[in-house]
């Protein structure tokens, strides 16, 4: 009994036909992940004056995180991109979180107070010579944050009117890895 021919090419055929599916299938589900990680997590944005000095540098990109946001909320200390009002491609600012909702943020003498005691950053941030609005006690909504520049006089922030309190919706994503310059090339340190 010996074997067929057309049986044995037939089977090859088959089976070469089914390397090449698997094949087109596993480049379908790489491209679609690296889409959505792409989407997701490699969104470039650029700091484009200096408000953030010392952390953040004007000309320096970062890789922003955009989903994390979904998932939680912003904490204290993240440094983060929002948009203003309902611009859905309005520029993004960049800043440093400083009240979450339900704290009450004013600046007395020089310094933030958050729910009526000092904050004390763990950073030598210079002291604040403008309260803005924030002279007066500022108590947040359940969606609003309070952001600074981290060059605190140097800075358009929650501090005045044409910022005001951020709505976590207007919040793009949180900064999460220095792209540029190549010499600070890593996770962001802020």
């Amino acid at each position: 009994m010996g074997l067929n021919p057309r049986y044995i090419r037939d089977y090859f055929a088959q089976s070469k036909a089914r390397q090449i599916l698997v094949w087109v299938f596993q480049i379908v589900i790489t491209v679609a992940l690296a889409a959505i990680l792409s989407f997701a997590f490699f969104q470039t944005v650029a700091i484009q004056e200096g408000s953030m000095d010392p952390t953040l540098s004007a000309g320096e990109k970062f890789l922003l995180n955009k989903v994390v946001y979904q998932v939680s909320s912003p904490n204290r200390g993240d440094i983060v991109a929002f948009r203003l009002g309902d611009e859905a491609k309005g520029s993004i600012h960049i800043k440093r979180v400083i009240g979450v909702p339900g704290d009450t943020i004013q600046i007395q003498n020089e310094q933030i107070l958050i729910d009526g005691k000092t904050y004390v950053e763990q950073k030598d941030f210079p002291p604040i010579k403008n309260a803005g609005v924030a002279e007066e006690s500022i108590t947040l909504a359940s969606n609003e944050y309070f952001v600074l520049g981290d060059n605190r006089n140097s800075s358009e922030d929650s501090r005045f009117v044409d910022i005001g309190n951020i709505k976590k919706e207007q919040i793009v994503g949180k900064l999460w890895f220095v792209i540029s310059p190549m010499n600070k090339l890593g996770l962001l340190k802020g």
